[in-house]
This record gives structure tokens, C-alpha cells and sequence, in this order.
């Protein structure tokens, strides 16, 4: 490096702390929620970490979209507009100038379902080079759901007493497995191939790191009542945690997204004529009627 690049180096370290700056997590090195017995999601790192003081990494979506649309955002006298607009218009690419890292604890089957959105950069626990914990996840028995008619993948009222406690009957007896897999390590079968016979419910755990678009959209599908119970759970707790670091952006997501309703040409037409909607197929009508309920129709 030159003289005149060191310089400069230096001239610009010392403007960046000329003015005041935040931690967006008050100077913690972790935020962690507890998630049923053995679970947990703990938000560990931000970027940006440091904002200028009185701001919150808000301001980074700001900082992108005002270099991508130059003069053109001079329209906007806000941040907070400029923020709303760029989400109600579906403009992602600034949401990525905001990553999160979390540490997840949680069971294999809900990991299974979350390693689905494959736009995060993830590192798991691995059970080839570890002995698997003794941590398995069990539901109370007012949590044993049946099987929902209406949804093929779903659950939706509870089953009786009775079975629920056969179902966990079910469950302590596929727990027992773990102490075959423990004696089987004694005796020296690889660890690879011992947790072959462990159940789903044992419990795994990883960081994902992912920007705060792709986040949004993990929390608009697994924050849905049509999601599993037990990752709801895990994404509830997930948008408590980033909430208070990009707050505007929260509203905004709660107003559009959360709290909207997107519809279809279909359905549209039939809002205008006021006439059924124009299909056979048995779930878009259902679907149009859920909608027309949330719309208050």
C-alpha cells in the first residue's frame, strides 16, 4: 500500500468515529429466547452492527436505495416513506444490505422444514464428528393435534386425552433408541452410521445467516397459521428479535404483508362483479372465501 493509500486510510478511520455511533443490540454479544424444553434461537450478530446514534439499521436500506435511485428518492421526505414504498412495491434489493446471524437449537423435523428456504448460509451440528445430545422434543398433551381434513400436511384440533397420551407413549418409546445408539458407540460403530436409528424429534442445532429480505419472507410463510405449530414458534420468536433493530421496516411488514391481502385476477373480478369466482378448482374457491372473511366481505 502507498503513502498517499495510507493516508487516506487513515484520514477516513478517523471521520467514522468523528460522529457518534449505536450498537443495535446495546453492546450484547447475544439475544437468546427459549423455545419449548431443549430449544432455543438466539440472534448473535447484526450488520451492520454499528449505526449512527439516534438511528437503526434502517438506515442501511436507506443508504442503498438512495445510492440506487439517486435524485429520484428526493421525492421521498422520509426514511420511513421511502422504507414503506420500497416494500409495498416489492423493491428487495436494499432489504439485502441488512444480514442477521442466529444460533437455532430445535428438533430435526422442524430443521428439515426450515432448511427449505435455501437462500441463507447455514453451518450444522454435525453428528458424523459429535455424539448427538440426549435432547428430544415431546409436546404436552394439550398439544397432540389430529390431523386436519381440510389440510393433508396440517394439524388442527386436538385429539382426546387418551390418545394423546398413547402418541407420547409412542414417543418415550422411540426416546429408548438413544440408549442403543450410546452402547453401540461403546462398542465402536462410527458415528456416522449410529445416529442412523435416531428419531426426528432429537434435537439439532446450527447459525443461519441471511439478510433481512429473505428473512421477511421466511417469517410471511412460517409466521402463517397454516404453518406447523412448532416452527411458528421458532419464527415468532425470530421476528421479536429483529423487531426492535429495523422497526420501520417491521411496521411496514406488518402493514403489507402480515396484515395484507394479496389477491388475484380471479378474484378480483369477482370482487368487482360480485359474482362467484370464475373456477372449478375446489381450493382457489376455498382460499377466496378465507380471504373474503379476512376482508370482512
Amino acid at each position: 500500500m502507498t503513502d498517499d493509500a495510507v493516508a487516506a486510510v487513515g484520514s477516513i478511520e478517523h471521520k467514522a468515529f468523528e460522529s457518534p455511533v449505536y450498537d443495535v443490540m446495546g453492546g450484547s454479544s447475544r439475544w437468546d429466547v427459549k423455545i419449548h424444553e431443549h430449544g432455543l434461537i438466539a440472534l448473535v450478530d447484526v450488520m451492520p452492527r454499528l449505526v449512527p446514534e439516534g438511528q437503526t439499521a434502517d438506515s442501511a436500506i436507506v443508504q442503498a436505495a438512495r445510492v440506487s435511485y439517486g435524485e429520484g428518492t428526493k421525492r421521498v421526505n422520509e426514511d420511513r416513506g421511502l422504507i414503506r414504498y420500497l416494500l409495498r412495491h416489492r423493491h428487495t434489493t436494499p432489504f439485502e444490505m441488512i444480514e442477521f446471524k442466529f444460533h437455532v437449537v430445535m428438533p430435526i423435523f422442524v430443521a428439515r422444514q426450515w432448511i427449505r428456504h435455501r437462500t441463507a448460509n447455514v453451518n450444522e451440528y454435525s453428528a458424523r464428528y459429535s455424539v448427538v445430545p440426549d435432547r428430544f422434543y415431546v409436546p404436552t398433551v394439550e398439544n397432540v393435534r389430529a390431523q386436519s381434513t381440510s389440510n393433508r400436511q396440517g394439524g388442527d384440533e386436538l385429539v382426546d386425552v387418551g390418545t394423546a397420551q398413547a402418541f407420547l407413549d409412542y414417543l418415550n418409546k422411540c426416546q429408548d433408541q438413544y440408549a442403543h445408539y450410546e452402547q453401540l458407540l461403546e462398542k465402536g460403530v462410527s458415528r456416522e452410521q449410529a445416529r442412523a436409528g435416531l428419531p426426528v424429534n432429537v434435537y439439532t442445532e446450527w447459525y443461519w445467516k441471511c439478510d433481512l429480505h429473505n428473512t421477511l419472507h421466511f417469517l410471511s410463510l412460517r409466521m402463517d397459521a397454516h404453518a406447523q405449530q412448532e416452527i411458528r414458534d421458532y419464527a415468532n420468536a425470530m421476528y421479536a428479535l429483529i423487531k426492535p433493530i429495523v422497526p420501520v421496516t417491521a411496521e411496514a411488514f406488518e402493514d403489507y404483508r402480515l396484515g395484507g391481502v394479496h389477491l388475484s385476477r380471479l378474484e378480483l373480478d369477482s370482487l368487482r362483479s360480485g359474482k362467484p369466482m370464475d373456477t372449478t378448482n375446489k381450493r382457489e374457491r376455498a382460499e377466496w372465501e378465507s380471504k373474503r372473511a379476512k376482508m370482512g366481505l
